[in-house]
């Protein structure tokens, strides 16, 4: 009698055990009620200008009354997205998060799952991509001052500018001339490269200061202030003095100011070369007014000189 009841177990139990292989089995094998879901962004920000907000859709696979909400990790309800609603099979939910609670007030930063409750079917679904709620802009710094001189003619010779920067996390670099943004980084490492090439409006910048400043942009598009950092010199071709006084035919020197080896200079019917640097010339012989005009990579500049 013993031996029959312990058949009778075993098998009872291996029935047991069958039973919950096919109903494990058949679980597996049953489609999510919800499909062809888009998730949001891993990250967003209301203030930013890349990912403003945390757009979630997806579609029912039957009738079924929706609800949806964001909540903290700690399971706390945030933001109701879609209130109690029946919706037909086929249909499509989207909602959206712009970082706002039910109280109005703005949530923290910080990490958030995205909720959906499906009331017929007996389903609370958090979705398992977590999103993240972040505000604060990056941090960027670059060494300071920085007084460089460009010549941006295509020479070669200081045609471009070039700095290094750190941001406080990942994201991109912005350096603006002038106020206006000349170079964006493609990478997103906290640390690279400003680079200009001394061009404004796809043409060489005119002669002048400018002033650079720079600007981080995280993954979540929050962009920092402007940080100034430097005061740029371009220039092609600069004389040292706008007018000299000399006697007649005494010798003066005046300072030029070029990255291009060699100038060329005209006064008064006289021509000729020299290296850069300072230009050394003799003064007319006799009393006047006269132009002096210095040449060099295509750029020219004037001196007008006075002889007594």
């Amino acid at each position: 009698m013993a031996r029959v009841l312990s058949t009778a177990l075993v098998l009872a139990l291996l029935a047991a055990t069958a039973l919950a292989f096919v109903l494990t089995e058949s679980a597996k094998l049953e489609k999510s009620p919800i499909y062809a879901t888009r998730l949001p962004d891993p990250i967003f920000s209301p203030n930013g200008t890349l990912h403003p907000e945390a757009d979630l859709s997806f579609r029912l696979r039957k009738t079924e009354r929706v609800e949806v909400w964001i909540e903290d990790k700690g399971g706390h309800r945030q933001r109701t997205l879609l209130a109690p609603r029946t919706l037909r099979r086929g249909a499509t939910v989207s909602v959206g998060w712009d970082g706002i609670r039910d109280d109005g007030v703005a949530a923290p930063d910080g990490v958030y799952l995205p909720v959906v409750k499906l009331t017929r079917s007996h389903r609370t679904i958090v979705l398992p991509n977590p999103i993240r709620l972040d505000t604060k802009p990056p941090v960027v710094s670059v060494r300071r001052p920085q007084h460089p001189i460009l010549s941006p003619d295509g020479d070669g010779r200081r045609d471009r500018f070039v700095t290094t920067y750190h941001l406080s996390e990942r994201g991109q670099a912005i350096l603006n001339v002038a106020t206006k943004r000349v170079w964006l980084t493609r990478c997103c490492k906290p640390v690279g490269q400003l680079v200009w090439n001394g061009r404004l409006r796809n043409r060489p910048a005119k002669p002048g200061q400018y002033l650079f400043t720079a600007q981080g942009r995280d993954l979540a598009g929050n962009v920092s202030k402007p940080f100034p950092f430097a005061i740029a010199l371009v220039r092609y071709l600069v004389l040292g003095r706008e007018r000299v006084v000399v006697r007649g035919g005494g010798k003066f020197a005046l300072r030029v100011s070029t990255d291009a080896p060699v100038v060329h200079w005209t006064l008064h019917g006289r021509s000729g070369t020299a290296r850069r640097g300072t230009l050394e010339l003799r003064a007319p012989k006799s009393p006047g007014v006269y132009k002096l005009y210095v040449t060099a990579s295509g750029h020219a500049a004037s001196c007008t000189v006075v002889t007594t």
